[in-house]
């Protein structure tokens, strides 16, 4: 009966710590996602600033590329096509890779009407689709 006596007696001590254990669980769990919840916010957040200074870097560089006055020339040149006093520009028109130049016509756009009508309707007809953006 000893033995009876000293499993009946752990029992209800059982009982208690797992209560205890269980309720103490409860009351570090909501802490607990909270903190890995804001973990992740604070790790997103991070990374958002890394990439605002990464951006930040790149406009501070291109303002000093915007800075050096052989730069501001250069994309004057290419963007607007401007040129200095006493040069002379020459833009150069470059033919499709599909085409050749013996393939190339005047009028384009007449291809795309049929032989078969009158000149002055095939001129309507062109006038019209270049109008419409065809």
């Amino acid at each position: 009966m000893a033995g009876d006596e000293r499993s009946s007696a752990r029992s209800p001590r059982a009982l208690i710590l797992f209560t205890v254990l269980f309720i103490v669980a409860l009351m570090v769990a909501p802490p607990l996602q909270n903190y890995f919840v804001q973990r992740a916010q604070i790790s997103s957040l991070q990374g958002e600033v890394n990439q605002a200074r990464a951006d930040l870097e790149a406009a501070q560089a291109e303002l000093a590329r915007w800075r050096d006055p052989e730069y501001i020339k250069s994309q004057a040149r290419d963007r607007l096509h401007f040129v200095m006093p006493g040069e002379r520009q020459y833009i150069v028109l470059g033919i499709d890779d599909e085409k050749s130049a013996g393939d190339v016509t005047a009028a384009p756009v007449a291809e795309n009407f049929p032989l078969g009508i009158p000149w002055y309707a095939r001129l309507l007809s062109s006038i019209t689709a270049v109008g419409a953006g065809s």
